[in-house]
């Protein structure tokens, strides 16, 4: 089942001075994306996992890329490489969603085994690979697989938005 694949961030600013006679303004407008084909390799990806997951107060859970997924359309997905992430808490989550640290078999093409991100509610980061680059963020079977998804406090739940795209070989 073929995958075409358009991620982007767009950032857009303005920064402005008011003086005497006029204003000054220094917009700024960057504009990144990548196109994905389908298949393996440079500018391609096959396999897309995406799901809003709820995390129980306290609570944490290892998504293994390398095994353990299932599609939205019911097939296993199984990466070996990671073309695009992207993970979002939602805005009304009192604690926040914690990234990282699984302690073992980290997932380190996005981070050090020891590394972590914080995303206060309504906070989210995406990484995205270019569509020059066949590599991406390698996933290593039973040594490099497993992305920790932690809720970093008592008393209630946390939501997540999370969406992995990238290639089986």
């Amino acid at each position: 089942m073929p995958l075409i694949t358009d991620v982007g961030i767009t950032v857009s600013a303005t920064n402005t001075k008011s003086n005497d006679f006029t204003t000054s303004s220094d917009p700024l407008v960057r504009r990144y994306a990548a196109h994905l084909e389908s298949g393996a390799g440079a500018g391609k990806a096959d396999r897309i996992f995406a799901d809003q997951r709820t995390l129980a107060a306290s609570a944490t859970e290892t998504l293994d890329l390398a095994g353990a997924l299932t599609d939205n359309l019911g097939t296993a997905t199984v990466f070996a490489r990671v073309k695009f992430i992207l993970v979002a808490a939602i805005s009304t989550n009192v604690n926040n969603v914690v990234v990282g640290a699984n302690g073992s078999n980290d997932f380190v093409g996005l981070l050090n085994a020891a590394g972590t991100i914080t995303l206060r509610p309504g906070a989210w980061f995406a990484s995205a690979s270019g569509s020059a680059d066949a590599t991406g963020m390698a996933v290593t079977a039973a040594t490099g697989d497993l992305l920790k998804i932690a809720n970093s406090s008592s008393g209630s739940s946390v939501v997540y938005d999370i969406i992995v795209i990238g290639n089986s070989t």
